[in-house]
């Protein structure tokens, strides 16, 4: 996330990390998941990119399953998908010759 907010501003290592008030190679170590964050440094660094950290809720899709991971990255991925359709759906009808 830190990675992309500050690639997405256009920032270096050094240049986001002066304005967050932290070091590049603090922020190199958070982009490279060696030492986690806190949320409020996160927080700081994101807002320092101009980008904001919106957390949602989602519910786990059977996480103790075997089927579970997979049946998530198919609800991700019908997500990205518009939930309006046409006026008129044209969809092939199956059991019917002709």
């Amino acid at each position: 996330m830190l990675r992309s907010a500050r690639s997405r501003a256009g920032w270096s290592l050094r240049a986001l990390a002066g304005r967050a008030g932290t070091s590049h190679s603090t922020l190199a170590a958070y982009e490279a998941a060696r030492v986690d964050p806190t949320v409020d440094t996160l927080d700081r660094v994101v807002a320092a990119a101009g980008f904001a950290v919106v957390a949602e809720l989602v519910p786990l899709v059977d996480p103790d399953g075997e089927r579970g991971a997979e049946l998530e990255a198919v609800l991700r991925l019908a997500a990205q998908f518009p939930t309006r359709h046409a006026p008129t759906l044209e969809a092939p009808v199956f059991g019917r010759d002709g």
